[in-house]
């Protein structure tokens, strides 16, 4: 009798699983699609883009709409996401998810680097700053949790400015009158940011020199969600005084980034080579 287990080479591989709830995996596949555009989506192009047959998305919008997870633009004929959706997102940022994770990597680069470290997300034209790991001996910072400071000034805020859409960028930035100054330092124009941020997109870091506290320099790099979107930033600051190489921090930071970007989209980290 035949084993049951066949082995041979001419064996073929397993199709992938089907769910076995096929409305709670078109309905979450939808969610998700509106949560990555740029505004509101016509059924027929959420249809399109998922596979799923037009009555059975609008089906599925519906029930959501029910539910406020999203809302319907008659005149635009199109959905977008609805409060409840948000509501989410409030309990995902009460319960500091991003904070929990963020603290053992920023502790991790605190031991390396021997400097302080802190993560910061964007609000508005500024930085929040979430967690801030202190150094042995090190003076204390402006970036405790809670503050907010200009982006534009900030190295967090350089690193995910530099990773948002150009669009984005001017939006929030569109005349001299958006740009807040601290220490007479720092881009103070649309044309001058634009040019920094060529800059960091081109070295894959930021850094900042007394533009935030006059004789403390800092650099930060970007951390990036499964489709690129710039959800943090981690940076190390440091007295800026002697020969400090910012691309010696940013080759510290870098990889940090990179964890917390695995860890926040529960990636297993990648094994070392032997």
């Amino acid at each position: 009798m035949p084993d049951s287990q066949d082995s041979s080479p001419d064996r073929q591989p397993a199709a992938p699983a089907r769910p076995q709830v096929p409305a709670a995996d078109q309905t979450l596949r939808i969610l998700t699609f509106l949560a990555r555009q740029r505004g509101p989506a016509p059924a027929s192009v959420i249809a399109t883009a998922l596979g799923i047959p037009r009555s059975s998305v609008y089906h599925l919008l519906a029930t959501l709409q029910e539910h406020h997870f999203v809302v319907h633009l008659p005149e635009e004929r199109r959905w977008g996401l609805g409060l409840a959706a948000f509501e989410l997102a409030g309990g995902y940022s009460r319960q500091e998810p991003l904070a929990r994770l963020g603290r053992p990597v920023l502790a991790d680069l605190v031991d390396r680097a021997g400097e302080s470290a802190h993560l910061a997300v964007m609000h508005g034209r500024d930085v929040l700053y979430i967690v801030e790991e202190r150094a042995p001996r090190r003076p204390a910072l402006v970036t405790d949790v809670g503050v907010r400071l200009p982006a534009h000034l900030t190295a967090t805020g350089r690193a995910m400015l530099a990773a948002l859409p150009r669009e984005q960028v001017r939006a929030l930035f569109p005349d001299a009158a958006a740009f807040a100054d601290r220490t007479g330092r720092g881009p103070r124009r649309p044309s001058e940011l634009r040019e920094l941020l060529r800059d960091v997109r081109v070295q894959g870091w930021a850094f900042e020199d007394g533009e935030v506290t006059l004789g403390l320099g800092s650099v930060g790099v970007a951390v990036l969600d499964h489709v690129g979107w710039p959800i943090a930033a981690i940076a190390v600051t440091y007295p800026a005084e002697g020969e400090r190489d910012p691309a010696a921090f940013a080759a510290l930071v870098a990889p940090m980034a990179t964890e917390l970007g695995r860890r926040i989209r529960g990636a297993r980290p990648a094994r070392p080579k032997l």
